[in-house]
């Protein structure tokens, strides 16, 4: 996959980043899927010495804000990783739930693809990077907003994988976000 001038941005460390499920498909609009996206963004947090500094898993995709040490990987390490593993998690998950309308699109969108079977995430992930606090406080606010806007909550703070809770009410007991960084 081509890395579309990401190698550019080397120095770079504070990014958002938003990648969808293919079809745009609600896989995580149950809440085995979203811990099973929950323990491998921990596995690779561990790896790879990120920071979280928001985030949002909404029913077919999901943004973050994360700081990377660029001594231990780049966003494109992480992301390729993340997206990789947790797919094979989750495909595993809903093949055994025999939920055949996912499993079928899984298929049909993964022939497509040289030497691969089924096919989740999207081909790429949308990466912008943060330069400034104010930025950074746009896409954070755009992030806990997302549930509200699609209609799943009315206050941000009440949907559970929003890093708004962590910000409102210092609730990490879903994942610990970095909230001292505003």
């Amino acid at each position: 996959m081509a890395l579309r001038g990401r190698s550019n941005f080397k120095d770079e460390s504070c990014f958002f980043i938003t990648t969808s499920v293919v079809d745009h498909l609600n896989v995580f609009s149950s809440t085995e899927t979203c811990e099973i996206l929950i323990r491998n963004i921990k596995f690779y947090q561990e790896k790879y010495h990120f920071q979280i500094l928001g985030y949002v898993i909404m029913p077919s995709h999901f943004h973050w804000i994360i700081t990377t040490d660029n001594e231990f990987g780049t966003i494109s390490d992480i992301m390729r990783d993340l997206k990789k593993y947790s797919a094979w998690d989750i495909m595993d998950f809903i093949e055994n739930k025999s939920n055949t309308k996912f499993i079928e699109t899984f298929r049909i969108i993964g022939e497509k693809y040289k030497d691969q079977k089924r096919k989740f995430w999207q081909e790429r992930f949308d990466d912008v990077i943060i330069n400034s606090r104010n930025f950074f406080l746009q896409k954070l606010q755009y992030i806990h907003n997302n549930p509200v806007k699609a209609g799943l909550v009315k206050q941000p703070e009440d949907y559970k994988y929003s890093s708004a809770r962590n910000y409102k009410y210092g609730d990490h007991s879903v994942i610990y976000v970095t909230t001292d960084s505003i």
